[in-house]
This record gives structure tokens, C-alpha cells and sequence, in this order.
């Protein structure tokens, strides 16, 4: 399809959209919607309401019509197939723990689907083969919950995300980022089948086998083509204990070298570079040396003073730090123990600034969770996350360092967790809906910071800042978790698969009825 083509098809299908658009929100849900098998299991009441009108980002707040809370797939695919066969759809979106940033979940004078209802009082949604080394997990349920069943038999998933109180459908519809992607790939890549409810309330099962075309674009699809009810997850066997290492670097070039070093998919299985089951960077603010809720407790009130002796030292603005993990058993505990010094010798850190952790598998999994109960202690948990998410490609991940942490950043007074550690493309199926840059190796940059209401535009602006900042410079990134206000945003964003998309959601999502929150096709060019 040519661009004039390819234009004028959006043009077309975007004008179609505005029409629906208006006539969703002249009329409230239809009355027959009440007297099917589920309005028994659809509230209106104000606390149901509320209780779905915003999400984790607080920037945003969007009330439905109506919340459904089902107890089985089926209960799901009716109220879609209602809603397209109605002759005034109405939107749907899916909800898990609500960890959305920009109100993605939401749906405007719609339903929102509370996922998580589906796992109440039932034990059968999550289920192992210790054979084929598989899980069959439903959407609705709790990386957390799927960590501890799992480990019932000696397995786990091999790719996860930093929280682990995020629903396996939530991440599997962005993508599914950690440190262990270098590795592993994100958690898209870790997913054999699926069984997905389409935008015209068909229950449909696919795999890269069966029905291909959605599952390709539901995994990562940021729940536009169909909503993800069960996946089949890939299982390994599970480590018991880790090493936890945080290497401290004060210049980005050796910083971003090692991590490389790290990640290389040229080492040799029995280097001791390969020892680090997960790899990511960060860079730590000097006004920030006061602890991190993503792992509150890792250093230490004597480690936290060092940094800051280091930092003003060498008139540095804060300092960078590789975060690894070695993962072992007490069989062979020693045996690691001799690598990672190995390891260690290997990479150019600051002499003396290696710190080491020896913790549970399941206690560095579940590191963030502790952070999230003591800022829920003192209510700084509900607050605005005016995050932003970037892939960057390791070509300008330089340019990037300077322009963005040396120089936007410099003088921000907020306080929060910078991300910016590499991947390797080619752990990464292409095919799937979720966007990375060209390059075999690029970075994620997570500006990950908590506002008040007296900062909120503040930071707000920063982030514009740093996008102006990248397409003055012609770095050609790509938003992880993204957020357009436009159309012609989301075009550029997805590119040469712009075309794709729009073919996908006509085949199965055709009265644009699935996640409007997204705002892909409802914004104005």
C-alpha cells in the first residue's frame, strides 16, 4: 500500500471512528444490556464507578457507565457481542490492578471489565505442567500469585517485570520489560497460547501456529485487537537463592560499555560474563541518595554517605550503577561464589564500590513490593506518576546521556528512579505489536517519578522537553507504555506497521469498540 494510499485509508477510517465517537457519547448504554444473563454482574453504583476512574499515573480520570464484574470468559464475550451488535456500540475496556499511567483503561461512557473478578474464589486459573514445562495462567491473576504456585513444583517463569503485583494480561498486552530481557526476552516472547475474547465477543485460542495474525498483534497490542483470558507461559527450573550486585559507576561511557559487555550475546556460555541472569543501569541523582522504593533496603546509611562523598568529589550530578543478579542453589554455591569474582574483575567499576546482597529468589523478585508498602504507610503511593518510558538506540544512547540526564535533568528537583540499561533486538519478535527501535542493541529509559499537585506540570514539561529534545537531535526512539495526543503521533510511532494495525483492528475490532483509553484512532490529526 502506497503512503497517498495508506493516508487516505486512515483519513477514511479516523473519520468513521469521530461519527462512532459522537454517537457513543450522545446516548448512555442501551437498556437491553440490563436484561442479559450477566446484569447481575454489572454495577452503576458510584463507588463501583469511582473505583475504576482513574489509575496508577493520577493524571487522568474517566468515569464508565457501568463496571462488569465477571466470573467466567464467557461472561465477558457477551457483553462484547453485545455491544457490536447493538446499533450504538458502546466502548469496553479490560482493568487488572489498574497500573496504567495515562488512562489506558478507561472507557468513557462505557463498561470497564474488572479482570481481576474472574479469579475470585476460583482455584483452577492457574495451572502447571511440569512435563512440557508450561503454565496456563488466566489473564486477571497476579505475576505474584503465578510466581508462588509455580515455585509449588520447582519452576517459574524465566522474563519478568520489576513489580510483580501487575496482571499476566496487563503486561502481556505492552510488552513485559526486566532485567532479565537481555536474556529472556520481554514476557511476549516467553508466551506459547493464548485465548483471546475479539472486539466482536469471539473466543478465540492462537498461538504463532493458529491463528497467528492475533496473536502476533494482541502481545503488545495494548488490548485493541482482543482481550487476553488465558496465555500459556514458557517455565524453568528455579533458582533458590540470588546475588544481588550493584556496581558504581561515575562516567557513562564505561557505564554503558560494561552493561554491553553484560548483555553480549557473543559470550560463551561458560564465560563469566554470561553469570548475570539479569542486567539493568540506572542512574542515581545526588538529591535522590536517600533511598529507593524499588529496593529501599539495599544500601545501607554508610553506603548512601560513600556515594555522596564520591558524587561531590568529582562535581558529579549523581552516579550511575549497574544492577545484576546471580542466580544459584546450594549445590553449587561455591562454585558461583568463584565466578562472580571473576566476574567482577572483568568490569571497570569504581574500585571498592561493588555491593552485594545475598537474598531469596523469591525476595529479589519481589523487591518493589516492599517499597510499595512503606510508601503506602505514609500516602505517598496514590500520588501522580508522570512517568515516561523510551527505547533508545545504543547509537545515540550517548547523545542521549548529555542532552537528557546531563542537561534537562540537571536542575530537576524531583526525586524518583531513572532507568537506562540495553537490550538485545533479537530476543524480541518483530512481528508482535509492541515497538523497538532498528538497532540490535538499544536502551530503555524509565523516567519513573512521583509528583504533587504543585509539581504535576513541572514534570509534565520536563518530559516534553526531553521528546523535543530527541527529534530536534533526530534520535530515532521509540515510547514504551506510549501515550500520543494525536493520530498522526501514533502513526509515526508505529510506522511501516501503521498499516498493519488499521487492517487488524478492521478484522477484529471493527466498531472500535475494545481499550478507546488508548486514544490510537479518537484523536484528531
Amino acid at each position: 500500500m502506497s503512503l497517498k494510499t495508506s493516508l487516505k485509508f486512515s483519513l477514511i477510517y479516523i473519520l468513521v471512528l469521530i461519527l462512532q465517537t459522537l454517537s457513543i457519547s450522545l446516548a448512555s448504554l442501551p437498556q437491553g444490556l440490563f436484561h442479559l444473563k450477566i446484569a447481575s454482574k454489572i454495577r452503576t453504583d458510584e463507588q463501583s464507578l469511582l473505583s475504576v476512574s482513574t489509575d496508577y499515573g493520577n493524571l487522568t480520570t474517566s468515569i464508565p457507565e457501568a463496571v462488569l464484574y465477571p466470573s467466567s470468559p464467557h461472561d465477558i464475550s457477551s457483553l462484547i457481542r453485545f455491544s457490536y451488535t447493538s446499533s450504538n456500540p458502546f466502548s469496553i475496556a479490560p482493568r487488572g490492578n489498574g497500573h496504567s499511567i495515562n488512562g489506558q483503561a478507561s472507557a468513557p461512557d462505557g463498561v470497564v471489565i474488572n479482570m481481576r473478578s474472574l479469579g475470585y474464589g476460583r482455584s483452577n486459573r492457574i495451572n502447571v505442567s511440569v512435563v512440557n514445562r508450561y503454565v496456563d495462567v488466566g489473564g486477571e491473576q497476579l505475576w505474584s500469585d503465578l510466581l508462588h504456585e509455580t515455585l509449588k513444583y520447582g519452576l517459574a517463569p524465566r522474563s519478568w517485570t520489576d513489580y510483580l503485583h501487575l496482571t499476566v494480561g496487563g503486561t502481556l498486552s505492552v510488552g513485559g520489560i526486566s532485567g532479565q530481557t537481555s536474556r529472556y526476552g520481554p514476557q511476549i516472547s516467553n508466551v506459547l497460547e493464548l485465548d483471546v475474547i475479539t472486539g466482536k465477543g469471539e473466543m478465540i485460542t492462537c498461538s504463532k501456529d493458529k491463528n497467528s495474525d492475533l496473536f502476533l498483534a494482541v502481545l503488545g497490542g495494548m488490548g485493541q485487537f482482543g482481550i487476553i483470558t488465558r496465555a500459556r507461559i514458557i517455565l524453568s527450573p528455579a533458582p533458590q537463592k540470588v546475588h544481588w550486585v550493584r556496581l558504581v559507576y561515575t562516567d557513562v561511557v564505561t557505564f554503558t560499555q560494561d552493561q554491553e559487555r553484560l548483555i553480549s550475546t557473543e559470550n560463551n556460555e561458560g564465560s563469566p560474563l554470561r553469570l548475570f541472569y539479569y542486567v539493568e543501569g540506572s542512574f542515581l541523582v545526588d538529591r535522590g541518595l536517600l533511598g529507593s522504593w524499588r529496593s529501599p533496603e539495599f544500601f545501607t546509611e554508610r553506603d548512601y554517605d560513600r556515594m555522596s562523598q564520591l558524587v561531590t568529589e568529582d562535581g558529579l550530578g549523581g552516579v550511575y550503577y549497574i544492577e545484576g543478579a546471580v542466580y544459584y542453589t546450594d549445590e553449587i554455591a561455591v562454585q558461583v561464589n568463584q565466578e562472580l569474582k571473576l566476574l567482577l574483575g572483568e568490569l571497570s567499576y569504581v574500585p571498592d564500590y561493588a555491593f552485594i546482597r545475598n537474598v531469596s529468589y523469591v525476595e529479589f523478585l519481589d523487591r518493589v513490593h516492599d517499597g510499595e508498602l512503606k510508601l503506602r504507610e505514609i500516602g505517598e503511593w496514590e500520588v501522580p506518576h508522570p512517568w515516561l518510558n523510551l527505547f533508545v538506540p545504543k547509537s545515540r544512547i550517548l547523545d542521549f546521556d548529555a542532552g537528557v540526564i546531563k542537561g534537562i535533568l540537571s536542575n530537576s528537583s524531583a526525586a524518583g528512579i531513572i532507568l537506562m540499561y540495553p537490550m538485545n533486538r533479537n530476543k524480541w519478535d518483530d512481528r508482535m505489536s509492541t515497538m523497538i527501535p532498528d538497532e540490535e542493541i538499544f536502551y530503555t529509559f524509565g523516567l519513573l517519578r512521583s509528583a504533587s499537585r504543585e509539581n504535576l506540570q513541572v514534570l509534565i514539561d520536563e518530559n516534553d522537553k526531553i521528546l523535543q529534545f530527541c527529534n530536534l537531535a533526530g534520535i530515532k526512539y521509540k515510547q514504551y507504555l506510549p501515550h500520543y495526543a494525536t493520530t498522526r503521533g501514533w502513526m509515526k510511532h508505529f510506522g511501516k506497521k501503521w498499516d498493519n494495525f488499521l487492517a487488524m483492528k478492521a478484522k477484529y475490532d471493527p466498531e472500535l469498540i475494545l481499550s478507546p483509553g488508548s486514544t490510537i484512532l479518537s484523536a484528531y490529526i
